[in-house]
């Protein structure tokens, strides 16, 4: 019997990315496997760069919000598909309520919020034998009783033919190489680099005879124009890609990236995931839980008493864990990655 998983995602994009681990160990353990990932549409895009994925079922239910109607409605659909199992990601209960109105028999997750009934295949998590949250996810694969390996590094494969469509479209330069630079955090303001910081590493760039290029989400169009603006004469040398892109098309354009410097976002783990050479910047968060997920990966951060706080906004007002990041330190950390994924490629193949 073809064992029929559905994937109950993660509404971030980060955390969609990171639940690609899983993905791939629920293929290992059983090869014959179809795997469906029921996800709210933004995120829909991830799904579609993963392997193994049969299909993304997009869930029009806003986050946070019950829809009960529209709960039954998605679950008498999704009756049809006759799935074994579910495998429940978020930790609310109404992200349960849809596996369990469906009738699918077996439906793991961790105990989180006040689901027993809806989860009956349940874990207690252990933060502290699994600090990451790609090893959380991943260890949903196995048996309850199993023992977990660390997960892998997830992948997503870019989607070729849509980013060369959009690089002629643009009139992109790919001739040189490309810094690709990523402002945005949709979480907020204290995990974001300040403008006047990533204008100046911008200029160390192209001073480097790098391309650079801004990507993000409309909501990063106001940081995208004051990185441009803070630049001076070399912001003409920047090309603004901000608001410019959907999910899909930054994910593919982050494949081509010769160095990508990033806050802790979803195109941060996107950066990582398709093998671009990473300087992750941390503030307010921390990268022992939510890392990228890359040996060509740097992080960037100071050690300051406050930090990390986990707050959207600096509770204490002077916002010194992102405010005293260097632009010279994070062009050093960024030009390590590079040597390194250079060294690496011109390696020659082991036998």
């Amino acid at each position: 019997m073809v064992e029929r998983t559905l994937v109950i995602a993660p509404s971030w994009v980060g955390d969609a990315i990171l639940s690609e681990s899983l993905i791939a160990r629920l293929r290992e353990l059983r090869g014959d496997h179809d795997i469906d990932v029921l996800t709210p549409a933004w995120c829909a895009p991830v799904f579609a760069r993963m392997r193994g994925v049969r299909r993304a079922v997009e869930s029009t239910i806003k986050h946070g919000e019950l829809g009960w109607s529209e709960r039954r409605t998605l679950a008498r659909r999704l009756r049809e598909e006759s799935y074994t199992r579910a495998v429940v990601l978020p930790n609310s209960w109404k992200s349960a309520l849809v596996p369990w109105l469906a009738g699918i028999p077996r439906r793991t997750g961790y105990v989180g919020e006040l689901r027993w009934g809806l989860i009956n295949d349940a874990r207690r998590l252990d933060e502290r034998a699994l600090p990451r949250l790609v090893d959380r996810y991943a260890a949903l694969a196995a048996p309850a009783c199993g023992l977990s390996a660390p997960a892998a590094a997830p992948v997503l494969i870019a989607n070729v033919e849509n980013r060369n469509a959009k690089v002629a479209a643009l009139s992109l330069d790919i001739t040189r190489g490309v810094a690709i630079l990523c402002p945005g955090a949709e979480y907020g303001p204290a995990k974001r680099w300040p403008a006047q910081q990533f204008a100046a590493l911008a200029r160390k760039f192209l001073a480097a005879c790098l391309g650079v290029w801004l990507i993000g989400s409309p909501n990063d169009k106001t940081i995208g124009k004051a990185i441009v603006d803070a630049a001076g004469e070399a912001g003409r040398e920047i090309v603004d890609l901000t608001g410019g892109t959907d999910l899909g098309t930054a994910i593919d354009l982050l494949s081509l990236a010769s160095v990508v410097v990033s806050n802790d976002s979803g195109l941060m783990h996107a950066a990582a995931s398709v093998g671009a050479p990473l300087v992750a910047l941390f503030g307010s968060s921390s990268p022992a839980y939510t890392p990228p997920m890359s040996v060509d990966a740097k992080i960037a951060r100071i050690e300051i008493e406050c930090s990390p706080c986990f707050q959207r906004e600096c509770p204490l007002g002077h916002f010194k864990c992102m405010r005293e990041l260097s632009p010279a330190t994070v062009y050093d950390l960024a030009r390590s990655a590079l040597a390194r994924a250079s060294s690496v490629a011109d390696a020659p193949p082991r036998n």
